[in-house]
């Protein structure tokens, strides 16, 4: 009986045919992120990226917005021609007594990594982006970009225009109008409030015609409940060792208290930091440590009151700002949370662990913070802080995985395209 011969596969070499393989230009293996300066932003990038498993191959570009004098008024502007007037003025203005008045004292400079944890970050460059998307697509295969915040929406929009064979671009946060300009769009659903019935019968009928969105989701959008992060579980494995020789020796029950900044639409000031210290004596008793940590968005009145009132307690310890963040660490080890009504980003975190997490300020926010919060509340996430808690009982729920949840969806639209996540 002779034996069987299979066909050799065509050109005669050894090389395994493409259709096994992929072929390098179908595979996304690399990412761009558009960032803001903003750690609320960037992290939601970072965190997208890292759970598609591109982190290693990630490049950072910010966008960067002039700094300093008569610039602090300009921001309501499109960043375009807010880069353009100050131009004009610097060229203007040079050398003379009204430099300052015009520039300030602030350089005009691209920040570092460090709120990230990357060593270096470009200054956003649309034409490179692209220039770099298209010469290297037959060897690199195709870049991921992804962009966060007002300010980068020109930019992402635009690599988008002009090299869309060479490019998947996923912008987060809703950015109001013309969302066909992205492959995808990230936003949470409290965006789409304005279309509620709740969110009509807060808007008079008159004004109705400029709140966007102005329609429903289409199918490039994807909703979240809260904002993504980067911490997933192995970042928290991460964390929990790196803090193990602070954090673990602390008696239990660890309490974090986390204390963001009023927004437009969740207003407080010295009110808030008075309720919280009242709720925080009536529950220390059943804490076994509490830390406490600001953001950069609280208001120093807010952080005095708080620094002077637990300045010493044996109980609690206040992060000064200037050690290394232990922000990561905390989520690892905490007990249970509380969470200023006013911060997406630090509640979706803090719910991603299935740990307690207590809200105070809710009755501060309003509109789409408070559909936000609605949320929260129907999915058992989260409940209020008044003080009278127990700390000591535990309780849980399933955590919040909008990041995973949002990583899968790219990996399907991605595949719709003929193309795959590397």
């Amino acid at each position: 009986m002779r034996p069987i011969r299979l066909p050799e596969p065509p050109g005669g070499g050894m090389e395994t045919p493409e259709i096994f393989t992929g072929g390098a230009a179908t595979v996304v293996r690399r990412a761009v992120v558009i960032g803001n300066g903003s750690p609320g932003a960037e992290n939601q990038c970072l965190g997208l990226v890292r759970a598609l498993g591109l982190a290693d191959r990630l490049t950072l570009y910010r966008v960067t917005r002039p700094q300093g004098g008569i610039n602090e008024w300009l921001h309501l502007l499109p960043i375009s021609l807010h880069k353009l007037i100050d131009q004009v003025l610097r060229r203007f203005f040079r050398n003379t007594r009204f430099e300052l008045v015009f520039q300030g004292r602030k350089p005009y400079r691209v920040p570092n990594g460090g709120s990230v944890g990357l060593s270096s970050v470009l200054e956003a460059d649309t034409k490179k982006i692209v220039a770099v998307a298209r010469d290297t697509f037959d060897k690199e295969g195709p870049t991921l970009i992804v962009a966060c915040g007002w300010d980068t929406i020109s930019y992402s929009s635009s690599i988008r225009h002009v090299a869309s064979d060479n490019v998947f671009v996923i912008q987060i946060q809703h950015p109001r109008h013309h969302l066909d300009r992205f492959d995808l769009v990230v936003t949470p659903r409290h965006d789409y409030y304005a279309l509620t019935a709740g969110g009509q019968q807060e808007v008079s009928r008159l004004f109705r015609r400029w709140i966007t969105p102005q329609e429903p989701p289409g199918r490039n959008v994807v909703l979240t409940v809260g904002a993504l992060h980067k911490a997933d579980s192995a970042a928290l494995r991460l964390a929990a060792i790196a803090w193990h020789d602070e954090l673990a020796p602390l008696p239990k029950p660890l309490l974090i208290v986390n204390i963001g900044g009023p927004t437009r639409n969740c207003k407080y000031g010295v009110d808030l930091a008075r309720q919280l210290i009242t709720s925080l004596y009536n529950v220390l008793d059943s804490c076994g440590s509490v830390r406490v940590s600001f953001s950069s968005r609280t208001p120093r009145k807010v952080s005095d009151i708080i620094l002077k009132e637990f300045a010493g307690h044996p109980k609690i310890y206040i992060w000064n700002g200037e050690d290394s963040n232990p922000h990561m660490g905390h989520l690892a080890w905490a007990d249970a949370f509380v969470v200023t009504a006013d911060s997406i980003s630090m509640l979706s975190e803090a719910c991603s662990t299935g740990k307690p997490v207590y809200v105070i300020g809710i009755e501060h926010c309003k509109w789409k913070f408070s559909a936000f919060h609605k949320t929260l509340r129907e999915r058992g996430l989260v409940r209020p802080f008044t003080g009278l808690e127990d700390v000591s009982n535990s309780w849980s729920y399933p955590p919040l995985n909008d990041t995973i949840e949002v990583a899968t969806r790219v990996r399907e639209v991605i595949a719709e395209r003929g193309w795959s996540v590397g």
